[in-house]
């Protein structure tokens, strides 16, 4: 395990802290002294609560509060400080990752971002923030790095101490408990052509089971969920089930498919990795979902640091409910027209395939947004070792349920001019429900091959 810590833009208490767990073993949980920075020096959730040196970046105050309209822009009035394009993109270089740069010689005529005010918005119900702290103290990585021990519920190392906790932050980050979600994923052609994709799913954590199963059945499942095809017609009738585990060497994630041809349930060990991604036309691997998700085992993962990006935030303007599908789908990328991006502080997390491993990304750099957790930038490198796919997070705070959470995700082929995005809902009503909650049969076999029929 590699740490290279970037210590440019860390404040004096984050510094001493950081200085403190490079030395450290790696694998153990942090002390009661470091723990009590939380909610001090640091966020509830590890973040530096100062903001930089520049004032480019603000404190942290707590973030957005609960509200009742999600889609309200509390920054409607905010024009661009300035807006980053292929003629200028060399002088923000410092701030951009490696595929963004690309971006703009990709698309020279037309990709652009325009760089907005930066507002620290995540915010968290105060019972997480108490898990928080008490897992700061008492979870630790299992088996290399692969699993972890008893944790409660999410963020299991606001004090990362290698690059694995980084990433075990982004995956089991905190995501309302349960949510049933309708929602687009749209494959854009390099012509610019496309057929949205109509997708229904369900999430739920164990702890938010209404009818609470035997521990013994949850011990070392993270979440359920279920998928099922809406639109259009062709893919209708396929739905996907699964049983996501917390040590998914030690017991892989447990699938199952249900076929309408076959009008049968079938397990599916085979939706891992780069497996091609449900209705994704073949532009995402199923580990490509949520920027990543799943079993980390096949790469080798370095810690570079922290480092100050540009990157979608605060997307209010991309999830505005008057917006049709045809004017966020440009040809190329998002229209830039609706996309917001400020200047934040993230983890740079980079993975390195394994020698003996298979997976068509020979190397992922992760660039993992302080405040959330959430993996904000993702540039993937192919089997030769050139940059192939570029994703982004489009985010922005669910103020209802304080989840921040996407908007749109994307996932641009620099090779083929195509890309993928996900999570969209202009159209689709309220999009996200948290206020669901399930019963365990809602997440077994039984349950859907009644929704294939």
């Amino acid at each position: 395990m590699t740490i290279r810590c970037n210590i440019r833009h860390l404040t004096p208490s984050a510094l001493a802290l950081a200085l403190a767990l490079t030395t450290g073993t790696g694998f153990a949980a942090v002390s009661d002294q470091q723990a009590a920075e939380l909610g001090n020096s640091l966020t509830p959730l590890g973040a530096e609560r100062a903001g930089n040196a520049d004032g480019t970046i603000p404190a942290w105050d707590g973030g957005l509060g609960p509200n009742g309209d999600r889609y309200a822009d509390p920054f409607a009035d905010e024009q661009p400080l300035f807006t980053i394009t292929a003629d200028n993109a060399e002088q923000h270089a410092d701030k951009l990752s490696p595929g963004q740069l690309a971006m703009f010689k990709r698309y020279p005529d037309s990709f652009r971002m325009p760089v907005y005010p930066s507002h620290r918005t995540a915010a968290y119900p105060d019972e997480l923030y108490e898990k928080v702290l008490w897992n700061a103290t008492h979870t630790e990585l299992a088996d290399g790095g692969n699993g972890l021990t008893t944790f409660q519920e999410a963020i299991p190392f606001p004090i990362p101490q290698n690059a694995l906790e980084v990433v075990w932050n982004h995956l089991t980050r905190y995501r309302g408990g349960a949510l049933e979600r309708t929602f687009v994923q749209v494959p854009v052609q390099a012509n610019g052509d496309y057929t949205p994709v109509r997708i229904n799913e369900k999430l739920s954590w164990p702890d938010y089971l209404q009818d609470h199963p035997d521990r013994n059945q949850t011990a070392n499942i993270l979440a359920f969920f279920v998928q099922e095809v809406l639109a259009p017609a062709r893919l209708t009738g396929d739905v996907l089930l699964i049983h996501e585990t917390l040590n998914q060497v030690q017991q892989p994630r447990q699938a199952w498919t249900y076929n309408t041809g076959q009008r049968r349930v079938r397990r599916a060990p085979q939706i891992a990795y780069d497996a091609p991604g449900t209705a994704s036309d073949g532009q995402r691997t199923t580990d490509n979902l949520d920027l990543f998700n799943g079993a980390p085992d096949r790469y080798d993962w370095t810690l570079v640091g922290k480092r100050e990006l540009y990157i979608p935030y605060n997307s209010f303007r991309l999830a505005d409910r008057g917006l049709k599908y045809g004017e966020i789908l440009n040809k190329g990328h998002l229209n830039p027209d609706h996309t917001r991006y400020e200047l934040h502080r993230v983890w740079q997390v980079e993975a390195t395939l394994k020698a003996g491993e298979r997976h068509v990304y020979s190397k992922r750099v992760l660039f993992i947004d302080e405040d959330s957790w959430q993996i904000a930038i993702a540039d993937h490198y192919d089997g030769r070792g050139e940059l192939w796919r570029v994703a982004e997070a489009h985010a922005f705070p669910y103020r209802d349920a304080q989840v921040p959470w996407f908007t749109a995700e994307t996932l641009y082929d620099l090779q083929s001019g195509r890309y993928l995005v996900g999570s969209l809902t202009n159209e689709e009503g309220q999009g996200f429900d948290f206020t669901k909650r399930f019963d365990y049969k809602d997440f077994t076999p039984q349950a859907i091959r009644r929704l294939g029929r």
